[in-house]
């Protein structure tokens, strides 16, 4: 499952070109949004997809080793270790998989060079070298070395970074966050699953989570001028121009949640976006972010405008 943070990175993008495009409409630029996270679970898949892959075209390469005129002993008998992974064989054997990738057109048909090109890194690689040599199998052995893969090459190839890119050019952003996704979904595998190891689906609870989204978006831009005001009145010998636009952008999200989410907490909310702004503004940033956030709960408390419901009653 996609995570909040994830949700709340990919409406503050949307928010920002909004605000670039003067005719844009609301409802358009929300449902791209939408339709932009969605495309996050599609690289999901492809990624879950790449191993069988890798294994089947390794299957073939034995094959022609053994088929060829004088094969060596080693070519009649190859150490067959990776491509009989348990691992990798249930998630090509996995029946939400078999439905789900034709369902999206993931097909590696036309790859190119990208499968055999993977597959001549990781035989490179020295965890291969020492999973391969281990006489020993095991269930937990094959699970370890699949996410030592995603670490060790789906993780800091870029050259895999920009294939994806190329087909998706949102990809490249969300990438890490569908690898960290596959990387959760594989330690969850169990042996005694088989082909029913579940598939994390694209979101944690799809009508909270797209209702989370739509109203960030929409009340947030409904709601702009207002809460440009009260970021201004708390501005402290400082003009609002004078402000980084993300940061502005960042707190009026902020002051979305506060006063619009009931269910979020008020320290989820602030520790959210004090990392945002870590990740996408200043150095400076998240204190001078803290700063107006926490005069403005105060207000906020004094007026009774902050009502919370449920787990947004705690940490408040």
């Amino acid at each position: 499952m996609i995570s909040r943070r994830y949700l709340r990175t990919k409406t503050m993008q949307a928010l920002y070109a909004y605000s670039m495009k003067p005719n844009a409409d609301v409802l358009t630029s929300q449902n791209e949004l939408i339709k932009t996270i969605k495309n996050c679970h599609v690289l999901f898949l492809w990624l879950f997809s790449i191993l069988p892959e890798v294994t089947f075209y390794r299957k073939n390469k034995l094959e022609d080793l053994r088929n060829k005129h004088n094969p060596t002993e080693e070519d009649l008998n190859p150490n067959t270790k990776f491509v009989d992974n348990k691992v990798i064989e249930q998630i090509e054997d996995n029946v939400t998989l078999q439905k789900l990738l034709p369902q999206h057109h993931i097909d590696w048909s036309n790859d190119g060079d990208f499968i055999p090109r993977l597959f001549h890194i990781l035989e490179e690689t020295d965890f291969y070298q020492a999973y391969m040599s281990k006489p020993s199998r095991s269930y937990e052995e094959d699970k370890k070395f699949v996410l030592e893969i995603i670490e060790n090459i789906l993780a800091t190839d870029d050259h895999i970074r920009w294939y994806f890119s190329e087909k998706e050019t949102n990809w490249l952003d969300d990438y890490d966050e569908a690898l960290l996704m596959l990387y959760k979904n594989i330690t969850k595998f169990k042996m005694k699953n088989g082909n029913e190891n579940k598939i994390f689906p694209l979101y944690n609870d799809a009508v909270e989570d797209e209702k989370f989204v739509k109203d960030l978006f929409k009340k947030t831009i409904q709601n702009d001028a207002e809460y440009e005001e009260m970021i201004e009145a708390k501005l402290q010998n400082w003009e609002l121009e004078r402000v980084i636009g993300m940061d502005i952008l960042l707190m009026k999200m902020a002051i979305c949640e506060f006063l619009e989410c009931p269910t979020i907490p008020l320290k989820v909310t602030m520790n959210e976006y004090i990392e945002l702004a870590k990740l996408y503004s200043s150095d400076k940033s998240p204190k001078f972010i803290n700063g107006i956030l926490d005069r403005l709960i105060v207000d906020f408390k004094e007026q009774g405008k902050i009502v919370k419901t449920g787990i947004g009653l705690y940490q408040n």
